[in-house]
């Protein structure tokens, strides 16, 4: 019997690919209804230890996919969940609530859920990877494997040697693609397949490189007055800092601005910034105009090579410049959603040629001029699930409906258009004085469920970091982008309310 640990990762790359292989058959024998067919689902998530604080966080990245809870409206398929730690019931029956059309006690009986019962701060596939006990009962449990694959929210060698070890096919990229998805590799990526994106450089690794870059840069383009720096493994904006170049002539000049550069990671020191640029990065002109914002465009590429374009979203950006990802609304603004669409899956194709599997998402800058016309810039590719994937399936596995290209709206099956507002940052101190049971009689007192036959309504996730961290995620759907944002709001506002009501002094009992 041969275990992974004798194998070298050239002996498991060739495993993998054969297992691969499989993903096809599997595919097209997905939603017939076989009593066998079955998924495991392993949101593992490597969150910043410095940027978490707790492991409180971690769990609730990982409970943030319970959307996929909504694929067990399909009667007969039996899912597997992987968490770090036990998720409350409360939580289960609530996504349960939601299923159209199914006993949610037939659903339950179809869902295993696993624990690892490891709180630390490590990834998930780390933990389960540790424990190659509880990943065979994992496998044993797996009904059919030649109807089964693995649901991962990116794709490392980590989670190729969990479907290894589980011997099942993943839906999701080879991890040596991964470099595809960095922003070196994107930036050239676009370059390659003719993508507008802005003026910069790529594969720096230094303070020295950077201001180089930069010097480069200002002699090219005399009046750029800002540029960004972008780690290559950043994430949601976390990687990205602010040069201000403005005044700057001299290399000393930009030197000192290099040195003062603004980080839009609150937890990274200046120094720890550079030690992690020493694995790479890039250096990019900021784009500027009369109005910008800041588009994504969701595809996937299917087991035969098909390009698909799911959706379009306009991000809800934040941060210290404007860089980080909060949020988004859904569909993005049709006056540029072609725009953004076309050359995101030219991407696509080029993806599919080098046998990318899965979703992915490109980011873009689009600005508006003068005259009013819109101009895209890509940024950024995401070669995994993102912020963006579990606002858009919740209302797909909701409604199921479709994004239509041509037209930039999202149509249910009976014809029906919604719009959607989400984030995954709804945060405050106040929020701590709540408990998960509160909040669910909050959204029972108040009318914030997802009404089904309305198909509109509030979905709540990441919802166990409640209590610990005062943060909670939301998507409201809506029928038009006011009503979707009017519940947003709403949703908001109640809930502050009520933690701070919760939070308030009583008197004493006399």
């Amino acid at each position: 019997m041969t275990t992974l640990e004798q194998l070298d990762e050239s002996a498991r790359q060739e495993r993998f690919d054969l297992l691969q292989q499989r993903m096809r058959s599997v595919w097209d024998v997905m939603r017939l209804d076989h009593e066998d067919e079955s998924v495991v689902v392993v949101p593992s998530v490597a969150v910043d230890a410095k940027a978490a604080g707790s492991a409180g966080l971690v769990q609730a990245f990982e409970e943030r996919f319970l959307f996929l809870l909504l694929l067990l409206r399909q009667p007969l398929l039996r899912m597997t969940y992987v968490t770090s730690t036990p998720i409350k019931d409360s939580i289960i029956e609530y996504y349960l609530a939601l299923l159209p059309g199914v006993i949610p006690s037939h659903a339950r009986a179809r869902l295993t859920l696993v624990s690892v019962d490891d709180a630390t701060l490590r990834p998930l596939n780390e933990k389960l990877l540790d424990r190659p006990r509880l990943v065979e009962s994992i496998a044993a449990a797996i009904p059919n494997r030649e109807r089964c694959h693995l649901i991962a929210y990116s794709t490392t060698e980590r989670e190729r040697d969990l479907a290894l070890h589980l011997g099942i096919p993943m839906y999701g990229s080879d991890p040596r693609l991964a470099d595809l998805g960095s922003k070196t590799g994107c930036r050239r990526l676009f370059a390659q397949e003719g993508v507008q994106h802005p003026f910069g450089a790529e594969d720096l690794h230094s303070r020295e490189d950077v201001v180089d870059a930069i010097l480069a840069l200002l002699a090219a383009r005399p009046t750029s007055r800002q540029v960004i720096v972008k780690l290559n493994e950043g994430a949601s904006g976390s990687g990205n800092a602010l040069v201000d170049l403005a005044g700057a002539a001299s290399p000393a000049e930009v030197r000192d601005r290099v040195e003062a550069l603004e980080l839009e990671s609150p937890t990274l020191s200046r120094a720890e910034y550079w030690e992690r640029f020493a694995g790479g990065g890039v250096v990019e002109e900021r784009v500027t105009g009369t109005e910008l914002r800041s588009p994504s465009v969701q595809l996937r590429v299917l087991p035969d090579g098909t390009v698909e374009l799911l959706s379009t979203h306009d991000q809800l950006l934040g941060g210290p410049s404007g860089q980080r990802y909060l949020g988004c609304t859904f569909p993005a603004d049709p006056a540029y959603s072609r725009l953004i669409s076309d050359p995101a899956q030219t991407i696509g194709r080029r993806l599919a040629r080098e046998g990318v599997l899965g979703r992915f998402a490109v980011d873009f800058v689009v600005v508006r001029d003068e005259t009013g016309a819109w101009e895209a810039h890509a940024i950024e590719l995401n070669l995994r699930k993102g912020g963006t994937t579990h606002p858009f399936l919740t209302l797909q596995f909701l409604t199921d409906g479709r994004y239509d290209g041509p037209s930039g709206r999202y149509l249910t099956s009976t014809g029906a258009e919604k719009h959607l507002v989400a984030t995954d940052h709804l945060e405050a101190p106040e929020l701590r004085a709540l408990r998960v049971g509160d909040l669910f009689d909050v959204v029972a007192r108040h009318g914030l469920h997802f009404d089904q036959s309305r198909q509109t309504g509030v979905v709540f996730h990441m919802i166990s970091c409640l209590t610990e961290l005062g943060r909670v995620g939301l998507t409201a759907v809506g029928d038009t982008p006011e009503q979707a944002m009017e519940l947003y709001e709403r949703a908001q506002e109640v809930l502050l309310a009520e933690a701070v009501a919760a939070g308030r002094a009583r008197t004493l009992p006399g």
